[in-house]
């Protein structure tokens, strides 16, 4: 069966694409809402996953990856270092440039979101029958191989 076969003629039936697209957009807001501090912004918190995920970048990097302009990043990566989660080192190769990394305090506390969404996830997972873990596993390799990873 193929795509076209999801799409509905009823107009007011949503495709396949829009269930989908709803669905990520509703669990994507709920683990955000899973938060280890109200005090650190959710940018903030993009950024410095980033950070986690990508390793030492610069302020220009950090801001395209993030899909901000740079002078936002500047502020973000300041309040990032003024909390202690970030540090700024010369770049080896340009002097105009600084490389942007996380502190030990940052790596702990991306690891504490991490835990606190995951932990949030099992708890919503536990809920359900094998079937559905099954039909689950399966979407998420999709959905990760769509996503392009």
């Amino acid at each position: 069966m193929r795509y076209a076969n999801y799409m509905s003629g009823d107009p007011h039936e949503r495709s396949l694409a829009s269930r989908l697209r709803l669905a990520v957009v509703r669990l994507n807001r709920r683990l955000r809402a899973q938060r280890v501090a109200d005090d650190v912004s959710l940018t903030q918190i993009a950024a410095l996953s980033t950070l986690h995920k990508c390793g030492p970048l610069t302020p220009g990097q950090l801001a395209a990856k993030e899909g901000v302009q740079p002078p936002s990043m500047t502020r973000v990566i300041a309040a990032l270092e003024e909390m202690g989660f970030v540090e700024r080192r010369p770049h080896p190769t340009d002097g105009r440039q600084a490389i942007v990394e996380l502190s030990d305090d940052g790596r702990t506390f991306v690891r504490k979101a991490i835990s606190v969404r995951e932990a949030w996830l099992d708890r919503q997972l536990a809920e359900l029958g094998e079937e559905e873990l099954e039909v689950l596993s399966r979407a998420a390799e999709i959905i990760d191989r769509m996503a392009g990873n």
